[in-house]
């Protein structure tokens, strides 16, 4: 039984860490799961689990996989300098978030730099 209570501690912390990295209140993430914001409060502290139809909405609202949020499956860490671009790129307005996305396309179409030679 405490194996299954560290489990749901793991995936309690996890939506915690992705509503956080959102930069989302408690009552906004709860509003927008449909659970109350003292559900969600015990579910990110592991004291009550979520059922299949409420984790697929937590992986909608937070943009994540279901099996991210549960540990099936690990993503490879972001560098450093990504997570300080996409931290900087919630304070943009719509509009120039749109404009650092066509940057960044144009960025990728272009192609690998190579390192210039002195």
């Amino acid at each position: 039984m405490n194996e299954e209570n560290d489990k749901w501690r793991e995936i309690g912390g996890r939506l915690r860490k992705a509503r956080e990295y959102l930069e989302l209140k408690q009552d906004e993430a709860a509003e927008a799961v449909g659970l109350s914001r003292s559900a969600l409060s015990l579910v990110e502290n592991g004291r009550r689990k979520v059922d299949a139809v409420e984790l697929a909405r937590f992986a909608d609202v937070y943009s994540q996989s279901i099996e991210s949020l549960t540990g099936t499956t690990t993503t490879p860490p972001l560098p450093e300098s990504v997570q300080a671009l996409a931290r900087a790129a919630t304070e943009l307005s719509t509009e120039d978030r749109d404009e650092l996305m066509r940057f960044a396309e144009f960025l990728q179409a272009r192609g690998p730099r190579s390192p210039k030679r002195g």
